[in-house]
């Protein structure tokens, strides 16, 4: 829909292009404040694993403050080959990441619009998050056999971005659906992520059931 805006004397009015796949796009505040938190979760998370790393190798018999029992064994998942998938200790990558979605957000609060080549790259950047976040779930769970409480935090925090970019690109038209799922995620953005963390706690409880019931 458009809307007539003022116009010079004996000049056409010129129309204001609100369409949804318009050139740019800012957000609400609330959607750039999960920015801002979600990336100060997985921040936070990746801070404090890496501290725990460094303390690790420099004493082979340290006991991170979040190894509470035989499952939630943080040092387990530190030590372990997955730890450094890309050659480099896991979470030395979340540092950065997580610092470029906090930045993004506080843009946003300051009034930034992006345009749409942005917004994909942005949303490939966090679909790459969680499927990186999905491959270690499934180590986790089935290799190493144990669990992180703040890798768990930090999963989170990247399901929540992922789900609620992507429902903002198909808000904006950024990406083309049809009209049903464009109204589904307009009204029940929130289904996805809550459906999706659900999904991992049901694997997390089922995997360790004899454990959680004992």
């Amino acid at each position: 829909m458009t809307h007539p805006t003022a116009a010079p004397d004996g000049a056409a009015p010129e129309r204001e292009d609100t369409h949804p796949t318009r050139a740019r796009a800012g957000t609400s505040r609330a959607f750039a404040w999960m920015l801002v938190i979600t990336g100060a979760a997985g921040l936070l998370a990746a801070w404090v694993i890496t501290l725990d790393k460094f303390k690790l190798l420099e004493d082979p018999d340290f006991v991170p403050g979040c190894s509470l029992n035989p499952v939630v064994a943080c040092g387990n998942i530190m030590k372990s080959e997955q730890a450094a998938a890309f050659g480099f200790p896991n979470p030395m990558l979340g540092l950065v990441t997580y610092a470029v979605v906090i930045g993004v957000g506080v843009s946003l609060l300051a009034g930034a619009r992006f345009p749409r080549w942005y917004w994909l790259t942005f949303n490939a950047g966090t679909l790459f998050g969680v499927g990186f976040c999905t491959w270690l779930q499934y180590q986790s769970l089935y290799n190493i056999n144990s669990l992180c409480l703040w890798c768990c935090l930090a999963w989170v925090a990247t399901i929540i971005m992922f789900w609620y970019v992507t429902v903002h690109n198909v808000r904006e038209g950024f990406l083309p659906v049809p009209r049903a799922i464009r109204s589904f995620v307009g009204e029940f953005a929130w289904v996805l992520p809550v459906l999706h963390i659900g999904i991992i706690g049901m694997l997390i409880l089922t995997r360790w059931w004899e454990f959680w019931t004992s």
